[in-house]
């Protein structure tokens, strides 16, 4: 099966146990190429060095058996956790950045199709914290929703990728 046409990365706020399966999961199935977890204001777990060297063997593995279930031929990049702060100022320069945020203004069908790759931030149970949109705003992200109403974290990240794909990606 062709990869997407698309570079898709995901900017995960670290979810709760099975939710953070469930996300990498369909994530890889909706075709991203990378998948960046991290640490934020409201993710309810940081875990030690060991547990955290676990989780992450867990959530490859995750990835590894999605990508072979969808028919993939590339598997995607699981980058090392890393705190917000640090990560949200090192996202690529040519990246259409959205931040979900479901009072925002715009829309995905209101934005023109980017010409190079799109990061997709995500908040953890909870969203993102004020302080963090802020930095996001500053970081040259726009907020998006997608519908009227709030979802749950491992409902928008997938619901954002599978609508991008179908406004520029291989569901068109």
């Amino acid at each position: 099966m062709p990869e997407s046409p698309l570079q898709l990365t995901l900017l995960q706020g670290i979810a709760r146990n099975d939710r953070m399966d469930f996300i990498l999961q369909k994530a890889v199935e909706l075709g991203v190429q990378t998948i960046q977890p991290i640490w934020m204001q409201r993710s309810q777990t940081r875990l030690k060095r060991e547990r955290l060297e676990k989780r992450i063997s867990h959530w490859q593995g995750v990835i590894t058996s999605a990508c072979e279930q969808s028919g993939r031929s590339v598997l995607p990049q699981l980058s090392l956790p890393e705190d917000y702060a640090t990560r949200i100022n090192s996202v690529t320069a040519s990246d259409l950045r959205l931040m979900l945020q479901p009072d925002a203004g715009a829309c995905l069908p209101d934005l023109k199709k980017p010409a190079g790759g799109i990061s997709i931030l995500v908040g953890p149970e909870g969203g993102l914290a004020p302080e963090e949109q802020t930095l996001a705003r500053a970081a040259g992200f726009t907020g998006v929703r997608i519908g009227p109403r709030i979802l749950r974290t491992e409902t928008a990240a997938l619901a954002a990728l599978a609508g991008i794909q179908t406004l520029w990606g291989d569901f068109s």
